[in-house]
């Protein structure tokens, strides 16, 4: 049997994921988000597994500003797993003729998309659509380009292995558009070497920021280096 509870606070989003299963051993308890740990009950695997899976949640749910904890009675007494998030405040919609706020200015601002990887591209765009951006995809350097000269974005996230043209290529022909000087570039992928970011300074971007990147962070580069004086509307 498997439950799962949700909270909420003032503050905090907490996640339970509660089971009657195998349980973990008191000696075992505090390793079980460590890479390639198992629990072996009955000393013995009953099932496959590489040992990487709580390693992956303990990671991701830190890149979100959150933590996780683990219990458990003893073997054959079930597990929880607790996930706590740090809750964020919905935005007050502006009254009508209202001073312009953060959250007004930052509505206005178009962010692309350019990312091969569907799922990548999915997660981004709903992360920044939660922020108050207005955001456009493309899944290659051709199409984005277009999609870039059709809605004149402010700000476009590039990744740099892509099919047709690279990133280091979108870069370039951007920058050479009309108003392409004012655009924010960043490069997000997941090569770390000095070439490549060199190349990408080269190629006109603004930031280089290699993967994984906390999704909150990225929002708040692009709220931070856009200024409303580059809005498009």
């Amino acid at each position: 049997e498997i439950r799962l509870t949700v909270e909420h606070t003032d503050d905090t989003v907490s996640i339970s994921v509660r089971d009657t299963g195998v349980g973990i051993d008191a000696a075992k308890l505090a390793g079980v988000f460590e890479l390639f740990m198992q629990v072996e009950p009955h000393g013995r695997r009953a099932q496959g597994g590489l040992g990487i899976g709580l390693t992956l949640v303990k990671r991701l749910v830190e890149m979100h500003g959150g933590t996780v904890e683990a219990h458990s009675e003893g073997p054959g007494r079930g597990s929880e797993f607790v996930i706590r998030f740090p809750a964020i405040p919905a935005p007050e919609n502006a009254a009508p003729g209202s001073a312009t706020g953060p959250v007004e200015i930052r509505e206005l601002r178009k962010v692309l998309l350019i990312e091969d990887n569907e799922d990548a591209r999915h997660a981004l765009s709903t992360v920044l659509r939660h922020y108050g951006f207005r955001t456009f995809a493309a899944a290659d350097g051709l199409e984005g380009i277009a999609v870039a000269d059709e809605v004149q974005p402010d700000a476009a996230i590039i990744d740099i292995g892509l099919p047709q043209y690279d990133g280091f290529e979108v870069a370039r022909r951007l920058r050479a558009r009309t108003g392409g000087e004012r655009m924010l570039l960043v490069a997000l992928t997941g090569y770390s070497s000095r070439e490549a970011r060199r190349q990408a300074m080269e190629a006109g971007f603004d930031e280089y920021l290699v993967k994984p990147v906390s999704p909150v962070d990225l929002a708040g580069l692009i709220e931070s280096r856009l200024q409303p004086a580059a809005l498009t509307g």
